[in-house]
């Protein structure tokens, strides 16, 4: 039996000009790469794309045939701009038209709420033929999955509460343990070392990552890896290259 850890990706599509344009600050990347990571799966790309029809289904077509996941945030509300569902439908040459199921849900939740379900509410009811819908506890209107890709509102306690509706259908693989590692040493000190070590434990990713504080330069080093004794081994390996560049290890919370 192979002692190879299993390996599952996602990426991520986050869409809206407004997080283009920067006037909205997305919150759903982190959530997701952190509550992916403890599932077993790992986040290895994330793009960011304009509310265009073409790029979406350029991004879909691209990243649903190289990871085994895709997770979409924004775009499925009520307003012209929402193309998501639309999007989706034409890359996978889909037809889109109202889900008996999700009219269902937002007929019942708006009777409950007296607010009137118009035509433009309609549109969150609207999925590729043959979605299956993801779970909105928050305001109802759901999600949907096609395939290996789940698609999800951009709204971040919306977002977070439809991954936890769909997480227990994700199929993982062995989680990525991850090590942080600071020193009062410029990252040009440690280059040289950090490559050899890097070279030591190809089963171990080492990133490092500069500081400036309180007048002093440094580097953070993470080491992540699927292989806990593996990475245990390489991290005592970093402390002792940072002591052997007279530089005392700082642990942190990685």
């Amino acid at each position: 039996m192979s002692d190879q850890p299993k390996t599952v990706t996602a990426a991520v599509i986050i869409i809206g000009d407004e997080i283009l344009s920067g006037r909205t600050k997305d919150q759903n990347l982190s959530f997701l790469a952190e509550n992916l990571n403890e599932v077993g799966v790992q986040l290895h790309e994330c793009r960011v794309v304009a509310d265009v029809k073409a790029e979406i289904v350029a991004a879909v077509n691209d990243l649903r045939a190289r990871f085994d996941y895709v997770f979409t945030t924004g775009g499925i509300g009520p307003t012209h701009d929402d193309i998501t569902a639309d999007s989706i439908g034409a890359a996978f040459g889909l037809p889109v038209d109202h889900n008996p199921e999700a009219v269902a849900i937002l007929k019942a939740h708006y009777a409950h709420t007296g607010a009137e379900l118009n035509q433009a509410r309609m549109r969150m009811a609207r999925t590729p033929a043959g979605a299956s819908l993801i779970e909105n506890p928050v305001s109802k209107a759901p999600g949907f999955r096609v395939e290996n890709v789940y698609v999800m509102a951009g709204i971040p306690a919306v977002c977070q509460a439809m991954f936890h509706s769909l997480k227990h259908e994700l199929a993982g693989g062995d989680p990525v343990h991850s090590i942080s590692i600071a020193v009062h040493l410029a990252e040009g000190t440690l280059a040289n070392g950090l490559s050899a070590l890097q070279d030591k434990y190809p089963d171990v990713s080492m990133g490092s990552y500069p500081f400036y504080r309180d007048g002093r330069f440094g580097a953070s080093i993470v080491a992540r890896s699927q292989k806990p004794d593996r990475l245990t081994a390489a991290a005592e390996d970093i402390r002792r290259l940072m002591r052997d560049l007279d530089g005392e290890p700082i642990e942190a919370d990685a």
